[in-house]
């Protein structure tokens, strides 16, 4: 069994930056996609970021170009670097690990769950 969890998360002024982590135990880091998504009150999950069990990565449009996602395997850690934040960057962040070697930017295609970090963004 994977268990994630998350930290990093805060109250930031726009145009403020976060870092968010995510500490994966139980499970074979390395091999794991890893990614994030977030969730605004009233509003779907949605997909902001992903690393491959290879380092590629993938961004929401939304975020390309301000936030980075990186992994470091001997810490069994994911994180996501956050600048410019915007007002509507606020949500809850969740950490999500896909077992699959794949490019996954669903909900569906992952397998395990942090509780998430909530981030507040105000303008």
């Amino acid at each position: 069994q994977v268990q994630l969890v998350e930290s990093g998360g805060g109250l930031v002024q726009a145009g403020g930056s976060l870092r968010l982590s995510c500490v994966a135990s139980g499970g074979s880091f390395a091999s794991y996609a890893m990614g994030w998504f977030r969730q605004a009150p009233g509003k779907e999950r949605k997909f902001v970021a992903t690393v491959t069990w290879n380092d590629g990565t993938y961004y929401a449009e939304s975020v390309k170009g301000r936030f980075t996602i990186s992994r470091d395997t001997a810490k069994n850690t994911v994180y996501l670097q956050m600048h410019n934040l915007k007002p509507e960057d606020t949500a809850v962040y969740y950490c999500a690990a896909d077992v699959r070697r794949r490019v996954a930017s669903t909900t569906l295609e992952y397998d395990y769950w942090g509780q998430g970090t909530q981030v507040t963004v105000s303008s």
